[in-house]
């Protein structure tokens, strides 16, 4: 049977973990080293000890110093040739986006036009027909709508009608249940007459004033 795999954790023996760093460090200083002589390359490795204690390599003689500093210009480099590359495509979206829009709007004014009887003198007879169907298919639409909108009319109509038809018999049941000769509308009340009459009695032919 072949060796199961192992799990990657920390040692918790401080005695085992400081042996397998010793071990592990040496190997990769020595792949390190190897990789530098066998392919030629520029070679830098920086490693501190749970302790705190530094160990590198450099197959430079200028130490790891060089390394990095070749390292955090080349990342400079290449950031700023990214960004200038993702300017310059953002640019020719733009420019792309702008043409098609403008192509795009000239195309729909030219419709227009023709829509409106303007600019047919350079429509072959196949265009002219396309612009026949979608003057048909623009009048169809519009009687639709006028049917719906009349029908709509119609309806509401139809709905104020029965209003006032339920109001009207509402009215006249409520003159039958009234008694013969009564108004259904409430009684005015009787204004009170006060008045004072004078009378005189006299004796005589009319036109004769008695004497005092």
């Amino acid at each position: 049977m072949g060796r199961g795999k192992t799990e990657l954790k920390r040692i918790e023996n401080a005695t085992s973990r400081q042996v397998t760093f010793s071990k592990r460090r040496s190997g990769l200083l020595k792949k390190a080293f190897e990789l530098s002589v066998l392919c030629d390359a520029e070679v830098a490795l920086i490693i501190f000890s749970p302790s705190g204690k530094l160990f590198e390599f450099s197959s430079s003689s200028s130490g790891t110093s060089r390394t990095i500093e070749r390292y955090v210009t080349k990342s400079k480099a290449i950031a700023v040739a990214a960004e200038t590359v993702e300017e310059t495509n953002v640019k020719h979206m733009k420019e792309e986006t702008a043409g098609e829009l403008h192509k795009k709007i000239e195309v729909l004014e030219e419709s227009r036009r023709r829509l409106l009887g303007e600019s047919l003198d350079s429509c072959s007879l196949a265009e002219l027909e396309q612009i026949e169907r979608q003057f048909e298919r623009s009048i169809r639409n519009i009687r639709a709508r006028k049917s719906a909108l009349f029908k709509e009319q119609i309806n509401q109509l139809k709905e104020r009608e029965k209003k006032l038809m339920r109001a009207n018999t509402e009215l006249r049941k409520k003159g039958e249940m009234a008694p013969w000769g009564q108004s259904v509308l409430p009684a005015a009340k009787p204004q009170a007459l006060d008045m004072e009459v004078e009378t005189s009695l006299f004796i005589g032919p009319p036109n004769e004033t008695r004497a005092p």
